[in-house]
């Protein structure tokens, strides 16, 4: 692969990652609430979303931890702007959950294998296995980040298994529509500031998002 082509599938996953972080903030301004809401499923299906869509850009783990760490650093820009410290529960299990996505999906990848992943039968078994793999792990999130993982109100379960049929659910169509407009997405890498635009787009409106 020549570098020209490497620097464009770069920007598209650099494209792809800023508005990741965007919805990401949007969402979460929007559900707030850790034990009294469906935000971090609802999530789970927009993180798949978009990885699935870098994956199917370039079938390249590197560029499915290239898109999760974009993620990640819109996750600690948006703590500058709330004035929270990255060890919070707010911050770091949100990445935690970033990183398993992004694991679940390259394990359900490989286990649904590159041939059936051309199917849209396989894509949608490649979302469920992702998704089933990010909401089992998540629970685990207290280990590395040091913040227990939320519980449902008035109960002792993990409240991404409480709602994890609902992640599951939206992954199913998540991912095969990812996948699909992934697809499409090189017709953007010849626009060489199309990734430029996006990120400094996607910044702007964090901004504007956490001001209101």
């Amino acid at each position: 692969m020549n570098e020209g082509t490497i620097v464009k599938r770069t920007g598209t996953i650099i494209a792809l990652g800023a508005v990741w972080g965007l919805a990401e903030c949007a969402m979460g301004a929007g559900l707030q609430a850790c034990a009294k809401s469906i935000s971090g499923s609802l999530m789970t299906g927009v993180a798949l979303f978009f990885i699935a869509a870098a994956w199917a850009a370039s079938k390249k783990a590197l560029d499915v931890a290239l898109l999760v760490g974009i993620a990640v650093l819109f996750k600690m820009f948006d703590t500058l702007l709330l004035g929270l410290p990255v060890g919070s529960g707010a911050v770091a299990n949100p990445a935690f959950a970033f990183v398993l996505e992004g694991a679940a999906f390259l394990v359900a990848a490989i286990l649904v294998g590159r041939s059936r992943t051309q199917r849209t039968s396989g894509r949608v078994l490649m979302g469920g296995a992702g998704a089933f793999l990010a909401v089992a792990g998540f629970p685990l999130a207290g280990a590395f980040t040091g913040s227990p993982a939320c519980l449902a109100a008035g109960t002792s379960i993990p409240l991404a298994w409480y709602y994890g049929p609902i992640a599951l659910a939206l992954s199913l169509l998540a991912v095969p529509v990812g996948m699909r407009f992934g697809g499409r997405t090189k017709l953007f890498e010849s626009r060489i500031l199309a990734p430029s635009l996006a990120l400094a787009s996607s910044l702007a409106l964090m901004v504007v998002f956490r001001s209101l």
